[in-house]
């Protein structure tokens, strides 16, 4: 196993190959630095704990047989878009919402309280975008409308982040190793693995955000590759070349405008990533000597990192709503007027209402403020301070005791959170002290998905919880991956130095297992005693 540590270039421009063989070659390992071990152990070894993480998610998926918290307006919605192409209104409302499932198992005609043609009350006003919608969906119209059936897309793609993250962090490390414990963490953190039972949206924005950032990884990796080639064979040049259209950088654009496409806060890590990747070629053109890196950047980098970022972003969104704009049921949408003056209008007539429902939804964001008792702050939420029970029906029967417990609490294992907190900070020093980009990526993406709430709780006393936490979670437990590098240390490191890192590391996984599996009958409502339950508890907030 090696952990690479930071490379540094001198500022003179780059001399052809051909008089410089040796300098060169050691760009190309500097720049892209080789992969260690097996290939088919880098991707058999993700696959495994990919697979495990797998296994959890799906065993008892439709347990409990109940509407679990947000569940109440995703499972709903998703089936009224397979239905309509829009999300309608359902039978039962808010304060007194459908809540047994055998009501939805085989009878969709219970959802509907209005016919096609009804149109006025049976538009629903939604305040997130269709996308994580239609997944659930996928999986109600594979399974049926049934409790299985809408957490299924949320379990596939949690399983799926497992691989990907241990597959990022294996890119970034260069070690299987790393990789498979920063998969094996994520599959064994509570509050990722109850968000990946559960039809909320919140799981299927963290998809896209980490397969957005994946994209970029690997993206980072082709461009510097093109960027050596370049090097080698090249002409003195002050910004270097143009490196192609840049397909992984594209997907990126795909991912992100999907996760805007999901919940409007996938937006501050488009940005943010947009930024990253543009600082990234501008490291990577100033790496090999370049003597005008960022304008280089600038001239050759950002029309393809506009076409990813933004124009392909924009089309995934707004491609997004198809069913809106193509049927007359949606929130504001107008449809008579639209379609009563030729195609013209309804484009114009059909893009205007959908800004004004775009204006509606930010200021339903910007001003929820309603109290909620599962609430809380983004200064506690590092700390578990207050998660969310999304299920919890009182006092039961079944343990064999007077009094018996069922509950999905939804909270991560603590283990792994203030490991992953102790992580951070020591990547904040790392960063100060090298510029490592691995850290620079880790602290940015965790921050824009982290520190935006601040403002919300400060200057609007926003509602929100702790599963807001989801996108920011693969990052967690890559900084906890890159931590576990720095404690074996690399290949040259001694023998001593690599043994007590390994099994500092080792025990560390051992704890987060035992914590996790201490915790799963809290996290997938198993039937045990009261007492049980409470010891549990590991605050007197969690309660």
């Amino acid at each position: 196993m090696r952990f690479f540590g930071k490379t540094r270039f001198s500022g003179r421009a780059p001399v052809p190959s051909a008089e410089r063989p040796d300098a060169a070659s050691s760009v190309r390992d500097r720049l892209v630095p080789p992969f260690h071990g097996s290939p088919l152990w880098g991707w058999l070894g993700p696959l495994l704990v990919a697979f495990f993480g797998a296994l959890l998610r799906f065993d008892r998926l439709g347990t409990p047989k109940a509407i679990m918290f947000d569940e109440t307006y995703y499972a709903k919605d998703a089936l009224s878009l397979l239905r309509y192409g829009v999300e309608r209104t359902f039978l039962g409302t808010n304060e007194n919402p459908i809540a047994d499932p055998r009501l939805l198992a085989g009878r969709e005609d219970l959802w509907v309280t209005c016919t096609p043609e009804d149109l006025g009350p049976c538009a629903l006003y939604v305040a997130h975008p269709p996308l994580g919608k239609w997944m659930i969906g996928v999986g109600e119209w594979l399974f049926g409308a049934n409790p299985f059936g809408w957490r299924f897309a949320a379990a596939l793609v949690g399983a799926l982040s497992v691989l990907m993250v241990a597959r990022i962090a294996r890119r970034m490390t260069r070690s299987t190793l790393l990789g498979c414990l920063a998969g094996l963490l994520l599959a064994v953190d509570g509050l990722h693995f109850v968000l990946s039972r559960t039809a909320l949206l919140d799981v299927f924005l963290m998809f896209w955000v980490l397969a957005g950032f994946g994209c970029l990884v690997v993206d980072r990796d082709r461009a510097r590759e093109r960027l050596a080639g370049w090097y080698e064979g090249s002409r003195l040049s002050g910004t270097g070349p143009w490196l192609g259209a840049r397909p992984w950088r594209i997907a990126a654009g795909v991912c992100l405008g999907a996760a805007c496409a999901t919940k409007w806060s996938g937006m501050f890590f488009l940005v943010a990533f947009a930024v990253m990747s543009l600082v990234w070629d501008a490291g990577a053109r100033r790496a090999i000597g370049l003597r005008r890196p960022f304008s280089g950047a600038l001239r050759r980098d950002l029309p393809t990192a506009f076409a990813g970022f933004g124009l392909v972003s924009a089309v995934v969104y707004v491609a997004s709503w198809t069913g809106w704009f193509t049927t007359r049921y949606g929130w504001g949408r107008n449809w008579e007027q639209a379609t009563s003056s030729g195609w013209a209008y309804w484009v114009f007539s059909s893009i205007r209402s959908w800004v004004d429902y775009q204006t509606q939804v930010l200021g339903f964001h910007t001003g929820l403020t309603t109290p909620h008792t599962y609430q809380s702050w983004p200064w506690q939420w590092p700390l578990l301070i207050r998660p969310v029970a999304f299920y919890y029906p009182g006092n039961v029967k079944g343990c064999g005791a007077p009094s018996c417990a069922q509950a999905v609490l939804g909270v991560g294992t603590p283990v792994i959170w203030y490991g992953g907190l102790i992580a951070l900070i020591a990547l904040i020093a790392w960063y100060v002290a090298t510029r490592d980009w691995r850290a620079g990526a880790v602290l940015l993406v965790y921050g824009v998905g982290w520190l935006p709430w601040f403002y919300y709780a400060i200057s609007d006393k926003r509602t929100m919880f702790l599963f807001y936490t989801a996108p920011i979670l693969p990052f967690m437990v890559l900084a906890i991956a890159l931590g576990a590098g720095l404690l074996i240390g690399p290949a040259n490191a001694g023998t001593n130095r690599r043994a007590v890192g390994a099994a500092v590391v080792g025990a560390f996984t051992l704890l987060a297992l035992i914590n996790f599996w201490w915790l799963h009958p809290v996290l997938t409502a198993e039937t045990i005693t009261h007492d049980d339950w409470y010891r549990r508890m590991l605050f007197p907030s969690w309660i």
